[in-house]
C-alpha cells in the first residue's frame, strides 16, 4: 500500500486584541472558549496568535506620557505587556514555558515548524507600530490569511461604541481599511480596529483579512468555512 502524503495544514495569523484578553479584568471565560475553538480546528490549521496590550498597556503608557517620557519608551512598555499576555495565553493552553515568547519572525517560524499554536506579542521595537502591525508582518512572512479579533463585531463606518447609528460593513476593500486607519493619528496604545501600518501591509501584499468580535462561535464558523458575522477585507 502506498504511503498517503499528509495534508499540509493551513497557516493563519490571529491578532487577539488586548482589550479582548483584559477588558477590565481577565476574560477567562472567553479565553477558554478561544482555546476550545483553536484546539477543535488544529487538525487543519497552524495558528500564530499575536496578543495585544489593551487597557493594561494603556495604563502604563499613559503614566509614562504624563511623566514626560518619550514615545519610544511608551511603545517599549506596551510591547512588554503584549509579551506578558502572550506568555499568559501560552500557560492557559498548557505550553512549556521554557520555549519563551518569540522576539522575531524567525523565532515564530521555528516554533511553528514543531507546534500547531504559537503565541507572541510585539516583536522588536519599530516606530509607530502596534501588535496589529506585528501580526500583519507575520502574515506577510508566512503568506497566509489574517484574522483580527477585536471588541466590536467587525468594521463599521464609525465607532459603534460611540454612535448608535454606526453602519456595519460586512465586506470592504484593503484600500478602504487603509484610508480609515490612516485618518487616525498614531500614538502608543492606539485603540482602533487596526493601525495604518498594518492596514498598508495587508493592502500591499493582498492578504485576505477577517475582522470579527468576541463571540467565539463566529471564529468557529469562520475556521469551519461557514457563514459568520464579521468583516471580510479583500479586493
Amino acid at each position: 500500500m502506498k504511503n498517503m502524503k499528509k495534508k499540509e495544514k493551513k497557516r493563519i495569523v490571529i491578532s487577539l486584541g488586548g482589550s479582548v484578553i483584559v477588558p477590565d479584568k481577565i476574560n477567562l471565560k472567553l479565553l477558554k472558549e478561544f482555546k476550545k475553538v483553536l484546539l477543535k480546528h488544529k487538525a487543519g490549521y497552524k495558528f500564530v496568535v499575536v496578543c495585544g496590550g489593551g487597557n493594561v498597556a494603556r495604563l502604563y503608557i499613559d503614566a509614562l506620557r504624563r511623566a514626560g517620557r518619550n514615545e519610544k519608551l511608551q511603545a517599549l512598555i506596551g510591547i512588554s505587556i503584549t509579551r506578558v499576555n502572550a506568555r499568559f495565553l501560552s500557560y492557559i493552553f498548557g505550553r512549556d514555558p521554557s520555549e519563551g515568547v518569540p522576539h522575531s519572525i524567525e523565532h515564530v517560524k521555528r516554533l511553528l515548524a514543531k507546534q500547531d499554536i504559537v503565541f507572541c506579542g510585539g516583536l522588536r521595537y519599530m516606530p509607530k507600530e502596534t501588535s496589529d502591525t506585528t501580526a500583519a508582518k507575520i502574515a506577510r512572512a508566512l503568506r497566509c490569511e489574517f484574522i483580527n479579533i477585536t471588541n466590536v463585531a467587525g468594521l463599521y463606518d464609525k465607532n459603534p461604541l460611540k454612535y448608535k447609528n454606526a453602519k456595519f460593513l460586512p465586506r470592504v476593500s484593503w484600500r478602504y481599511l487603509y484610508e480609515k486607519a490612516k485618518a487616525i493619528e498614531y500614538r502608543p496604545g492606539l485603540h482602533f480596529v487596526i493601525d495604518a501600518k498594518a492596514a498598508k501591509i495587508l493592502m500591499e501584499n493582498k492578504i485576505k483579512t477577517y475582522i470579527i468580535g468576541t463571540c467565539m462561535q463566529e471564529l468557529d464558523k469562520l475556521l469551519g468555512g461557514k457563514n459568520f458575522r464579521g468583516t471580510i477585507v479583500e479586493g
